[in-house]
């Protein structure tokens, strides 16, 4: 899929006056800071959702095999976000309130839960949790199952998961995400380079460097997390506070517990 460009690429009209280049870059600067405030304005107008699915219809229809899976209640795309757990995997929805209509009457949707596994199964995605702790994985921990790699946060846990696959089959299904490409460069995401937001979402990149660009301007890059299912608003970027979680000390797993 075509990435779609919120900005164009301006450029000063006083370019080249300056040597260093310190007049292009305040022209450019100036007009990046008018064209945000415009921004600002047209999200308090039309809402933050609404203004993304006009900027992907403006950018043209997806292709069919990279549109996102409907929801089974309402129809509409999905939001990766919102999703319950059943024995056969996740179940994905557009709005929280589409959860308490499922799980009311969960076999009057298994058309469109099927109609939904067959569109997932089209779907790239990325392991990102341990099956067993729910920790990170470490990607030279794995092992293959039912000919896929499945990756642990640990030897211990492979140790776990051999014992009784069964058990783990549920948590399993749950520990890819897709949201596979960074939204600040369109590389794939490495699983332990995260931001944990401080409702316990989380946002992946390639590198470290790409959370401060995220955080520095959420109007350009919030729309390549909408565009694969993830549809964040600007006020949703408050992270975790560090006393309520350690997810980026991952070294010791400290307090992982793989007793019992």
């Amino acid at each position: 899929m075509e990435s779609i460009k919120l900005k164009p690429p301006f450029r000063s009209a006083s370019r080249g006056r300056e040597p260093d280049g310190r007049e292009e870059r305040i022209g450019f600067q100036r007009l990046r800071t008018k064209e945000d405030r415009s921004m600002t304005r047209m999200i308090d107008k039309m809402g933050w959702k609404a203004l993304c699915a006009s900027m992907l219809l403006a950018g043209g229809v997806l292709a069919a095999e990279n549109e996102l899976p409907k929801c089974p209640v309402m129809g509409e795309p999905v939001d990766f976000s919102v999703s319950t757990s059943t024995d056969h995997g996740p179940v994905y929805f557009c709005c929280k309130g589409c959860i308490k209509k499922f799980k009311a009457d969960p076999a009057s949707f298994s058309k469109e839960v099927a109609e939904q596994r067959a569109a997932l199964a089209k779907l790239d995605k990325v392991q990102v949790k341990c099956p067993i702790s729910g920790e990170p994985i470490d990607p030279k921990v794995s092992i293959e199952h039912h000919g896929k790699k499945v990756f642990f946060c640990c030897p211990k846990c492979i140790g776990k998961f051999q014992k009784d696959p069964a058990k783990y089959a549920k948590a399993l299904a749950a520990s890819y995400t897709y949201q596979t490409k960074c939204p600040i460069t369109g590389e794939e995401i490495d699983p332990a380079v995260f931001t944990t937001l401080a409702d316990g979402r989380k946002i992946y990149y390639c590198c470290k460097g790409c959370e401060k660009k995220l955080f520095g301007n959420p109007v350009k890059f919030l729309p390549k997390l909408a565009e694969q299912g993830y549809p964040y608003t600007p006020k949703d970027l408050k992270k975790k506070s560090a006393s309520d979680h350690d997810d980026h000390d991952h070294g010791s797993h400290g307090g992982h517990g793989h007793g019992g």
